[in-house]
C-alpha cells in the first residue's frame, strides 16, 4: 500500500543532527509524479532535513545540485530520467570530484532510468525510494563509481558521435512536440536517422592511447556501462565488460549495411556478448578517446543532444562520484 508508513517501514532513524538532503525533482520526466514525491518526503522527514527543489529548465538541475554542494549540503537526489540524473552529476562535479562532494541518490522517474538499473537499484520509484531510506543510515550502502568526460561534460553511461546522437535528436524534437520517450519512438527514430544519414563514407576516426589509431568507421559509442538502453527492460550491450570500475569502452562499425546491421542489431539486444564481426571495432577499458569528424556531425551524453562538432574527446575518471545504493 503506498503510504509513507509502509515506505518507511523497518528504516532505522538516524540521530540528531539530521542529515542535509535535497531532492531535485523533474516535473516532466515520464514517471515523475506528485504522489511519489509527497510519499517520499514523508518518509524522509524521520531521517534527513529535505529540501524539494523542482526543476523549470534546461540545466536548471546541475544549478541546484551544484548550490547544494557549496552550502555543505549531505546528500543530493535526483528524482527524474537519466537526462535528471546526468545534470545533477554536472552541478555536483562543477568544481571536479572532492571530498564535499554530496552522496547522490537515485529515484527513477524516466522512461529507460538506465543509470539506476546499472546500479543494481529497482525501478519503481517507491521501492528505489524505500532503498535510499534504508541507504542512507547504512554506510555499507554506499559505492564509489568511475565516469566519463565527453568535452568537458560528465556522462555516466555514454557518449557518441553521429548516428546515435542523431537519432537522440530526432527523440528530443519529437518531444518537444508532445511526443512521449517510449520505445517505439526510439526505434522510429533510428529507422528515419538510418535512412537520413551518408552511408557510403565513414565519416569518423579516433585516436587511442599507446599512438593507435580506430579506423574510419561510421557510428562510435563510448560506454561507461553495461547494458544501457532506451527500449524500456531490454537491455542494449554494445560493450558488455564495460563498468563503472573500469575505463572506456569504444565500439564503432566500419559498415552500415543493412544486413549487417541487422544482425548486429539482434547481437546487441539479444546476447550477452555484444557484437562481433571483421566490421566491429572493439576497444576496453580505456583511460581516454579522442574522436574526430570530415565535418560537423551531431554528439550526445547519456541519450541529451550536445549539438555538433567535429571533435569529442572522452576520458576516464575513477572513483569520481559517492552513490546510495
Amino acid at each position: 500500500m503506498d503510504t509513507p508508513g509502509s515506505l518507511g517501514a523497518g528504516v532505522p532513524s538516524i540521530g540528531w543532527p539530521l542529515v542535509r538532503a535535497v531532492v531535485v525533482v523533474n516535473p516532466n520526466a515520464t514517471f515523475t509524479r506528485r504522489r511519489t514525491r509527497d510519499i517520499l518526503l514523508a518518509a524522509l522527514a524521520g531521517v534527513a532535513d529535505t529540501t524539494i527543489a523542482t526543476t523549470t529548465h534546461r540545466d536548471h538541475a546541475s544549478e541546484l545540485a551544484a548550490k547544494a554542494r557549496q552550502d555543505g549540503v549531505e546528500v543530493v537526489i535526483a528524482y527524474g530520467g537519466d537526462g535528471t540524473v546526468n545534470e545533477v552529476v554536472n552541478g555536483l562535479l562543477t568544481d571536479g570530484p572532492g571530498t564535499d562532494v554530496p552522496l547522490l541518490g537515485v529515484l527513477p522517474g524516466g522512461s529507460a532510468n538506465v543509470f539506476a538499473r546499472n546500479l543494481g537499484l529497482p525501478t519503481d520509484p517507491l521501492e528505489a525510494a524505500a532503498r535510499l531510506l534504508r541507504a542512507l543510515d547504512n554506510p555499507r550502502r554506499r559505492r564509489s563509481i568511475g565516469l566519463g568526460r565527453a568535452n568537458g561534460r560528465w556522462f555516466t553511461f555514454n557518449a557518441g558521435l553521429g548516428f546515435d546522437a542523431e537519432t537522440v535528436r530526432t527523440v528530443e524534437n519529437a518531444r518537444h512536440r508532445g511526443k512521449r520517450a517510449t520505445p517505439g519512438l526510439y526505434v522510429r527514430s533510428a529507422v528515419r536517422t538510418y535512412f537520413a544519414q551518408e552511408r557510403r563514407t565513414p565519416l569518423i576516426t579516433g585516436d587511442l592511447p599507446g599512438d593507435e589509431h580506430l579506423p574510419e568507421v561510421f557510428l562510435v559509442l563510448v560506454t561507461n556501462c553495461s547494458p544501457w538502453t532506451y527500449l524500456g527492460p531490454i537491455g542494449i550491450r554494445t560493450a558488455p565488460r564495460s563498468s563503472f570500475e573500469a575505463g572506456l569502452d569504444v565500439v564503432g562499425t566500419t559498415s552500415l549495411g543493412v544486413v549487417p546491421l541487422l544482425k548486429h542489431v539482434a547481437e546487441i539486444v539479444g546476447t550477452r556478448r555484444g557484437p562481433r564481426g571483421p566490421d566491429v571495432v572493439h576497444r576496453h577499458d580505456l583511460p581516454w578517446i579522442t574522436l574526430h569528424a570530415q565535418r560537423e556531425i551531431g554528439a550526445q551524453v547519456d541519450g541529451d543532444y550536445l549539438g555538433t562538432t567535429t571533435r569529442l574527446h572522452c576520458e576516464a575518471v575513477p572513483d569520481a562520484l559517492r552513490v546510495l545504493v
